[in-house]
Parts: C-alpha cells; structure tokens; sequence
C-alpha cells in the first residue's frame, strides 16, 4: 500500500519511532532511583544507549549508571573547539586554573554534549607516570553543551543505578607509581550490547581482572575473569598489570576486547574466552613503545566507509591502527625485545597530534581531542574524520 499523504505518512512514522525509542528508554530505566548517586569518585567514563552516562567508581567499588535527562538528537556535523578549557573550569569552580585536574571526558552520541570528570588538585604533579587518579579523586562531573556553556551536573539529585564490582583491591597498598592500589580498581569501562566490560585490579593473587556485568543491573552476578598478558618490552608474562584502555570489537567475525597496557602493548582477548571464573591469556600482537602509558581508545569511521582505531597516550602522540592490519598480525608476540627494537608486531601510525590525553567520538564528521597546547593551556579541539 502507497501513502499519498507524506505528511499523514511522516507523522506515523515519527510516532513509532518515538514509541519504540520511549519503550527503550523505560526498560533501561525502570530501576533507577532519584536521589544522591552516591558517587565517590568518578575514575572512568562511558556512555550507552538511550544518554545513559556509566562512572566506574575506584573508591566506592561500584558501577553507576546516570540518566543525564539527555536524549535530544543533535545530527550536526559541526566542529566543536574551546580555549583555556582550564581557566574557563576554575572560573566556574572557583578555583585556580592549575588546581584543576580533568580526569575523563566522555561525548553523549546523541546530543554531542561533552562531559567531564573533574577534581581539585594540583596539575602541576601530572607528568608520565602521575595520571589524574593518582592525584586524587574526581567528584565533579560538568557539561558543555555545543554553545560552549558549561554547567554543573547535580550527582546529589539524579536519576540512577548502581552495582558493585566484586572482589576490588584493598585500599592501603601502593603500587610503582607511588599511588594507591585502589584507584586501580576500575581502570576502564566499555558498554556492548546489553552488557558492561570493565577492566581494573582484583583482591586476588592474579589481580588483573576484566569483568562483564550484564545492564540493566541486577539481572545476575557479573562474570569475572583474571587475565595475563605477556609483555614484550618487559620481556615476561604479567598478571598483576591491569589494562589501561579496553574496545569491544569484532574481527574477522569474532567479538573480542582489544586492550592496552603500560608500556604500551596491545593485546586481543576473545569474549568468547571470558568465562565466570576462567584465567585468560590474551594475544599480544603489538608493541607500541616502552616508557608510555595509554589513556583512551576509541573506534571511528572516516568519510570514505573506512573504520579505524585511535589511541591517545600520556608520552606518544595519537596512534592510529588500521584493523586489516590488526588481522594481518598472524603470529603472537611472544618472544623479549631485542636491543635495537623499540615497537614491533602490528603496523600502526604515529600521527602528528601531540599533546592529545582524552579523546572521544563527537559526531560523524569529527573526534573530540582534549589537548595540551605548546603554551601550555588545555583545549578542546575536533578533528575531522576525513583526515584518518
């Protein structure tokens, strides 16, 4: 049957639209809570369906899952860039420029507003092995919208869902850096279909874990899975290393986690591996370069169809990797560095876009890139995807 009356037809159809999309929205929902969401700090975020902002929480050992109230569809293709992201922060916090630490940035897909994890300290103590979480803990999360006002979001007054993440490290031991154990307890969150993958450090003797909570939360207890990598700059297998930043991906038809670690190596990890209770060992195919440590990871797609992989790092430029090349690494990575090798395994770009710490996805024409300029101020910057 034929519609002769598009605007009969145009109503119909954004009225199931919306219902579908409603319908969505209300079976993700149906479990919040309003009220205070109890966040204790703000180590890492991600977004999911339907606006849905999920904090992993180091300090309080738990998933938080905020409806940010945050579902208009914003189709632009505009850049976006703002100077002195510092001083604008401290303006409204009232603070001093330097007594602001972003600690992550995360972009609503649907609204393209921007939103930050954000702490007072010191951001003169930052440098390659200091990441913002050994500073302290972030407690404030803002938003800037595509105008470039920022505002604060109420935590104290939100609608909202939590869980726990099993079996945390204590609080009370250092590690290397000098930090506390705990503020490894949750390094990474990645929402896939129906299900959170969050990576972190475990109680246990084999510390480096990578759990699967199931979300809406509470349908069952999450699987937890230790896993080892093995590391080639340091020449041995490691359990105890938690990754740093985790993509859900799917290769050649398989859905696997493609990871990083200090020291930069990369890694797959079959999902298919993750079983309740199992040690995993994951496939290193790459090192990327000693003396580095990776903060975000992201999956784009370029104007010509092509998708891709960025990394931002705390001492390297942006890296991009190609998944035909990731597939095209046949043989692990098992063998030490030899002296005169600094990478080896899958070929990957060093771009020239230095100073790069958070990155993000902010519309189908640009990534988001939160950088350190050359005099030394914090911007927010797009890059266009048609140059990947």
């Amino acid at each position: 049957m034929r519609f002769k009356n598009t605007h009969l037809l145009l109503a119909l159809a954004a009225f199931f639209c919306t219902r579908a999309y409603a319908g969505n929205y209300e079976d993700l929902t149906k479990d919040f809570v309003y009220g205070d969401a109890g966040v204790q700090s703000i180590s890492v975020m991600s977004f999911g369906p339907e606006g849905i902002l999920f904090l992993g929480d180091s300090k309080a050992g738990k998933i938080i899952a905020l409806d940010m109230g945050d579902r208009t569809r914003n189709d632009s293709k505009e850049a976006f860039n703002m100077n002195d992201v510092e001083g604008k922060l401290a303006a409204l916090m009232g603070a001093d420029p330097k007594g602001v630490v972003i600690h992550d940035m995360a972009v609503n897909p649907l609204s393209q507003n921007i939103y930050l994890a954000v702490s007072r300290a010191d951001a003169n103590q930052l440098g390659y092995w200091k990441m913002p979480n050994d500073l302290g803990y972030a407690t404030v999360l803002l938003r800037i919208n595509p105008a470039g006002e920022i505002t604060q979001v109420d935590l104290g007054s939100i609608s909202h869902s939590a869980t726990e993440v099993p079996r945390v490290v204590r609080e009370g031991t250092e590690n290397w850096r000098k930090s506390d154990n705990r503020t490894e307890a949750v390094t990474d969150i990645a929402y896939d279909n129906g299900q959170l993958y969050v990576a972190g450090l475990s109680n246990e003797e084999f510390a480096s874990v990578l759990r699967i909570i199931d979300f809406p939360f509470g349908k069952q207890a999450a699987s937890y899975s230790t896993i080892e990598v093995w590391h080639v700059a340091h020449g041995k297998s490691e359990t105890e290393a938690p990754i740093r930043t985790l993509l859900p991906y799917e290769l050649n038809g398989e859905k696997v986690i493609i990871a990083t670690y200090t020291c930069t190596p990369f890694v797959t990890i079959p999902v298919s591996q993750l079983k309740n209770g199992q040690h995993v060992k994951s496939t290193t195919l790459g090192e990327f370069g000693f003396g580095n440590m990776p903060i975000d990871i992201i999956k784009y797609r370029n104007s010509e169809g092509h998708d891709g992989i960025l990394m931002s790092n705390m001492s390297k430029a942006v890296i991009r990797v190609k998944p035909e090349d990731i597939l095209k690494q046949k043989t692990p990575l098992t063998e030490p560095l030899k002296d005169d090798e600094y990478t080896v395994g899958v070929h990957h770009d060093v771009l020239s876009i230095v100073g790069v710490t958070q990155i993000d996805n902010l519309n189908e024409a640009n990534v988001l890139l939160l950088s350190r300029m050359p005099n030394g101020s914090l911007a927010l910057r797009s890059y266009p995807t048609r140059n990947l």
